[in-house]
């Protein structure tokens, strides 16, 4: 078994990958975002934390939490909010589980694992949230951040740190339409 080394920082600022089981879409279910984000305020109520940025894929989730000054597990959260999903999901795009899901007591929803990174620098944020808001355009889901739904980029847009533009793929067809 892998010995997993997390970093915990009081009061830290982390970017967060969590991936669905197999990366089955879950997430193209608008119930299934709902209680997500339900899962999410429910948690945030025993165990506060910001989210300072976030995007919900079909098959996976990124986001930026900052934490208060004298917290530091940001484990803890993700396992509640995995767990609370995990009980309350019944949509019908669960797949079928393995001997190992069904030991742990799993419901083949949530990779185990999940990937963090501990913000460095407002460069770092910066980099990060970017990531965060051009991915649905990075994964051909629409042409630009402010068309996805389920992203805080709107957020960012009316606080002035983005543009409405900003991350915009103009196609070929929309170019040669423009010069004719």
């Amino acid at each position: 078994m892998s010995d997993y080394n997390r970093t915990y920082i009081t009061g830290g600022t982390f970017f967060f990958t969590v991936v669905t089981y197999l990366r089955h879409p879950i997430f193209e279910d608008e119930a299934a975002v709902n209680l997500l984000k339900i899962c999410f305020h429910s948690v945030m109520i025993a165990h506060p934390f910001n989210i300072d940025a976030i995007v919900i894929m079909p098959d996976h989730l990124h986001t930026i939490w900052t934490l208060p000054d004298n917290e530091f597990d940001y484990s803890i959260r993700w396992n509640k909010i995995k767990g609370t999903f995990s009980r309350r999901y019944s949509g019908d795009k669960v797949i079928d589980v393995t001997e190992s899901i069904l030991k742990k007591r799993e419901k083949g929803i949530w990779q185990r694992r999940f990937w963090e990174h501990s913000i460095r620098d407002q460069a770092d944020y910066n980099k990060h949230c970017d990531y965060i808001h051009y991915n649905p355009v990075k994964h051909g889901l629409v042409h630009s951040p402010s068309d996805w739904k389920h992203s805080s980029f709107k957020k960012f847009v009316a606080n002035g740190l983005y543009n409405d533009n900003w991350g915009k793929i103009v196609s070929e067809d929309f170019i040669k339409m423009d010069l004719e």
